[in-house]
């Protein structure tokens, strides 16, 4: 049998960061909260939360805390249908859901999706970032319930749905493009003008120099790792960048960014994978995840 109390104060430590913040969250004594942790870390020859600021879970931790995620998501709909069954007197507990998702699609649709589901639902969302090739890694690893990637291979275990595509344009300040693309954009010009790269996880820049010139081109880059921050570095001059459609398209119109070569834009296709273990309980989300991505991107 799992020892459950053992389970919740390690998923507690993970989410508060700390035993002293998961003690008064259980309503338990710190030491209390560090004894089950330890005798479960025994029990399993593990460890399973790195002591730090914030205390963070190994990989074996993590599958762990998405089982305790599972399991109080199916008590908390079983109380719904038998509300006799919770505890009288206590506050129901509120699960929080750990997905993840990639910058840009977090800064133009996804959070609008996030919103509509949280505005008619008890669970809390944990969003991570990172880049859409590298979210189904933390679906792998267990870090997460749900993600939006790029990987259109289901993860094992996994449902898989495909949402459309986020469409990337090539921007730049006319003034950016007078001073480094004068004669047009060529493959010697490029290796002149900065470009603006997310970070070393970002190839959008250099798969669209490719596109372009049909080479591999080391081009000089500022790193930012900011969705808006790239609009706004393409806006100031400082350089060009990929950047989503929507963030640009009034900008494009009003003339104070332009395409650095039109017509030539890059398509990523994103997927949204869930546990499908989970799927069912979540399946609001993944439907205000779907619906809000199909209005959003270029059809795939």
């Amino acid at each position: 049998m799992f020892d459950y109390p053992a389970l919740k104060a390690v998923a507690a430590v993970v989410q508060t960061g700390s035993f002293d913040r998961a003690a008064r969250r259980l309503n338990v004594t710190p030491s209390a909260v560090s004894q089950r942790v330890k005798q479960l870390e025994d029990r399993l020859g593990a460890v399973l939360i790195v002591r730090g600021n914030p205390c963070t879970a190994t990989e074996q931790g993590q599958w762990l805390c998405r089982h305790v995620e599972q399991v109080e998501m199916l008590e908390g709909r079983l109380a719904g249908q038998l509300p006799a069954l919770a505890p009288s007197g206590e506050p129901a507990e509120r699960v929080t859901v750990q997905i993840a998702t990639n910058a840009d699609s977090l800064g133009t649709w996804f959070l609008a999706a996030a919103a509509r589901f949280a505005r008619s639902s008890d669970y809390l969302l944990g969003i991570a970032v990172d880049d859409q090739d590298h979210t189904a890694e933390w679906l792998r690893r267990g870090r997460v319930l749900a993600a939006v990637t790029g990987l259109e291979k289901p993860v094992q275990g996994c449902r898989r749905l495909s949402l459309g595509s986020l469409r990337y344009r090539a921007t730049a300040s006319p003034d950016f493009m007078a001073r480094y693309f004068p004669r047009g954009v060529t493959a010697e010009a490029l290796l002149n003008a900065p470009a603006i790269t997310f970070d070393q996880k970002d190839r959008l820049q250099a798969g669209w120099v490719r596109q372009v010139t049909g080479a591999d081109l080391s081009v000089p880059t500022h790193w930012l790792p900011s969705t808006q921050g790239f609009v706004e570095a393409a806006l100031s001059g400082m350089g060009w960048g990929m950047n989503p459609q929507a963030l640009v398209r009034d900008h494009l119109a009003s003339g104070r960014l332009v395409d650095i070569v039109p017509g030539v834009t890059v398509d990523i296709p994103l997927f949204w994978q869930i546990n499908r273990m989970a799927a069912d309980q979540l399946s609001d989300l993944t439907r205000a995840v779907v619906e809000t991505a199909r209005q959003a991107l270029v059809a795939s």
